[in-house]
C-alpha cells in the first residue's frame, strides 16, 4: 500500500482486506464523492439499490455467506430508512457495515450555532448515531483525519469480532484528507474463556455424554455465526450421536449426513424429530438460541438439556460463565469419548406426491412438489410467513444452503436478501426464495436490482391474498372454520407475474401442478435475470405442520 493515504481510501482498503467485493448503495450527495472517487475505481463493485431497507437486507444476505456485508447511505433520510435492516442483523448476529455519508463539520456547526439547516438535518450531529448505538456493536463519527484510522479499525474489528453490525459516519469533507495508511491486517479479537468455568463445563457435559443411553446434539445458529461447522461435525462424528438443528440453523451442517434427523422446532417438527427429542436422556444444545419460533407449543426439558450459547453453559442448576463455544467443543473433543453402540432413528422415506396435473395447488402440496428441485447446489430462502412451516421440512442437503431471518422475522426480508445471496454464492449454486404475497409487496423493488445486475433467483410468491401467518398467530381457528379473516390480514391483490413486464424479468402465474412444473422447468433455464412464479393457493390452505394450532 502507498505510504500516503486519504480517509476515503483507507476505508476502501480495509473493507477490501476483509473480503468485501460488493457494496450496496443509494446515491446521496453526502456520500457520492466517496463512492465516485474511491469505491468506483476499486475492486469493490457498487450495487446501486432502489431503497435503503432493500439495500440493508441485500447486504445482510450477502454477509451471511461472505462473512462481511456493507451498505452506504446518506444522512438521516437514508440512514433512518435502513434502521429495520440493521436491527435484524444485530439480533441475528450478522457482520454488517453501515457507512453513513454525513454533512461537513462546517454545515453541522452552522446548524447547531445559528439554526441554518442543511437538508436531512434533524437535531444536529447526534441524531443518527443515537438512533444506531443500541443496534450496532460500534458507532463512530469520522470527523478528524488523524483519528480516522483508529476509529475505522476499532469499528471494523468490533464487527468481525462480535459478528454484528457497526455504524460509521463518514463526513463529506473528510474523504480527501490525508491520514496514515493501513498497517497490518484486521483480525477478530481473541476469544476468551474462564479456565475454571471451561473445565467444569467440559467435565459436566462429558459425564452426561458418557452416562446417557440416548444422547442428542442440537446444533444452533452460533455454529454458523462463529464458523464452527467443521468442529461441530467432528464432535458429532466422534461421538456417533444423532443431531438436529433449529429453523435458524437449518442446513448449517449437511442435511444428507447419516446422523442428521431433522429440524427441531416445536410442534412444527417432523414426528421422528419430536420422538427423538422426547426419548433422549441428554441433549447438548450447541449455540442454540431459544425463541418463540423455536418452541411453537413445546418447551425444552431444561433438566436434561445443556445449553452452550452466549458464552455460557446452562444445565439444570449449573451455570458456567465465560465459556466460549469454540473452547467448549475443543475441550469435549480432547476427551476422546468412546461412542456407545446405539440404534440410530430411521428417517421416514420421502414419497413423490400423488397429485393430478390439473389439481389445484395447496400450500402443503406445493412444498411436496418442489422438493424434487432442491439439491446440494440449491440455496433456499424462506420469508417470515407460512413458508417457515413448509420450508422447515424440506431436505436442503448443501451445507449453508438455507437462509432465514426467523429470530427477528421481518416480513419481506427474503426477496431483497436474495440479491446479496446471489452475489455471494458460488457460480454453480441456484437461489430459490419462498415468500408470502404480503411480504413480497413490501420489498418488490428487489426485482429491479436483480434484473439490472442479471441475477437469477427464482422467487416463488405464495399468493393466498392474506397475511396468513398473522391470522394464524392471532386466531388460527379461521383456517378450519367458516369464519372470515381479520380485516387487517386481507391484502390488496396484485398480479405478481405481470411485474416481470415492469422490471424486465420473467414471470409465470400458476394454479395447477402442471403449470407449476412447466414454470419451474422454464425458470431453471433462465440464467440472465430473476424468475417470478406466482403460486395461487386457496386462502385457507396452510402447511400440514401448521395445523396443530388450528385444531
Amino acid at each position: 500500500m502507498n505510504e500516503t493515504c486519504t480517509v476515503g481510501q483507507y476505508l476502501v482498503d480495509r473493507l477490501r482486506q476483509l473480503g468485501l467485493e460488493h457494496l450496496f448503495s443509494i446515491a446521496g450527495d453526502y456520500s457520492i464523492d466517496w463512492l465516485n472517487r474511491y469505491v468506483t475505481p476499486s475492486s469493490i463493485e457498487i450495487v446501486e439499490e432502489v431503497n435503503e431497507v432493500n439495500a440493508g437486507y441485500a447486504a445482510d444476505g450477502y454477509a451471511r455467506l461472505k462473512g462481511i456485508g456493507a451498505l452506504c447511505v446518506t444522512y438521516s433520510a437514508g440512514a433512518l430508512c435502513a434502521v429495520n435492516a440493521v436491527a435484524g442483523a444485530y439480533v441475528e448476529k450478522v457482520p454488517l457495515v453501515l457507512i453513513n455519508g454525513t454533512p461537513s463539520i462546517k454545515k453541522t456547526i452552522t446548524f447547531e450555532q445559528t439554526g441554518f439547516s442543511a437538508h436531512h438535518f434533524i437535531s444536529g450531529r447526534e441524531t443518527d448515531m443515537q438512533s444506531f448505538e443500541h443496534i450496532t456493536a460500534a458507532t463512530v463519527r469520522v470527523d478528524n483525519p488523524d483519528l480516522a484510522p483508529t476509529l475505522i479499525d476499532y469499528a471494523l474489528t468490533q464487527c468481525i469480532t462480535e459478528r454484528r453490525p457497526i455504524y460509521i459516519e463518514l463526513l463529506q469533507d473528510m474523504v480527501d484528507l490525508e491520514c496514515e495508511p493501513p498497517r497490518g491486517v484486521l483480525k477478530p479479537a481473541r476469544t476468551l474463556s474462564d479456565k475454571t468455568s471451561l473445565e467444569q463445563s467440559v467435565a459436566q457435559i462429558c459425564a452426561k455424554l458418557e452416562s446417557a443411553e440416548n444422547p442428542l446434539i442440537w446444533v444452533g445458529v452460533e455454529i454458523d455465526r462463529l464458523g464452527l461447522q467443521d468442529k461441530a461435525m467432528s464432535l458429532i462424528q466422534q461421538l456417533d450421536v444423532p443431531f438436529v438443528t433449529e429453523l435458524l440453523s437449518k442446513s448449517v451442517l449437511p442435511e444428507d449426513d447419516a446422523l442428521f434427523v431433522g429440524v427441531l422446532d416445536g410442534q412444527a417438527s417432523a414426528t421422528a424429530v419430536t420422538d427423538l427429542a422426547r426419548t433422549a436422556d441428554f441433549v447438548l444444545a450447541l449455540g442454540v438460541w431459544l425463541t418463540d419460533i423455536n418452541s411453537l407449543g413445546w418447551d425444552p426439558d431444561y433438566d436434561k438439556t445443556a445449553f452452550a450459547s452466549f458464552d455460557a453453559v446452562k444445565f439444570g442448576t449449573y451455570f458456567g460463565g465465560q465459556v466460549a463455544l469454540e473452547h467448549l467443543i475443543d475441550g469435549i473433543l480432547a476427551e476422546k469419548l468412546t461412542p456407545k453402540v446405539r440404534k440410530m432413528p430411521e428417517k421416514p422415506a420421502r414419497t413423490a406426491p400423488v397429485v393430478g396435473p390439473s389439481d389445484v395447488i395447496t400450500y402443503q402440496g406445493f412444498y411436496n412438489f418442489i422438493q424434487q428441485y432442491i439439491d446440494r447446489d440449491t440455496i433456499v430462502g424462506a420469508d417470515a410467513s407460512m413458508n417457515y412451516f413448509g420450508s422447515l421440512l424440506l431436505d436442503v442437503p448443501g451445507p449453508g444452503g438455507f437462509v432465514v431471518q426467523s429470530s427477528y422475522s421481518s416480513i419481506g426480508y427474503s426477496g431483497p436478501a436474495a440479491t446479496g445471496i446471489c452475489l455471494a454464492k458460488r457460480p454453480d449454486q441456484r437461489v430459490m426464495v419462498f415468500t408470502g404475497d404480503g411480504g413480497f409487496q413490501m420489498t418488490a423493488q428487489c426485482l429491479s436490482t436483480q434484473t439490472r445486475f442479471k441475477l437469477n433467483p427464482i422467487i416463488f410468491i405464495i399468493d393466498n391474498g392474506v397475511y396468513a401467518v398473522e391470522q394464524w398467530l392471532a386466531d388460527s381457528s379461521v383456517f378450519h372454520a367458516d369464519k372470515p379473516f381479520y380485516r387487517p390480514c386481507i391484502l390488496h391483490r396484485w398480479n405478481y407475474s405481470r411485474l416481470s413486464e415492469v422490471f424486465g424479468c420473467r414471470g409465470w402465474e400458476v394454479g395447477t401442478y402442471r403449470e407449476l412444473r412447466d414454470a419451474v422447468t422454464s425458470a431453471l433455464k433462465n440464467s440472465n435475470g430473476p424468475s417470478v412464479i406466482q403460486v395461487r393457493v386457496p386462502d385457507k390452505s396452510i402447511p400440514d405442520n401448521a395445523k396443530w394450532k388450528a385444531q
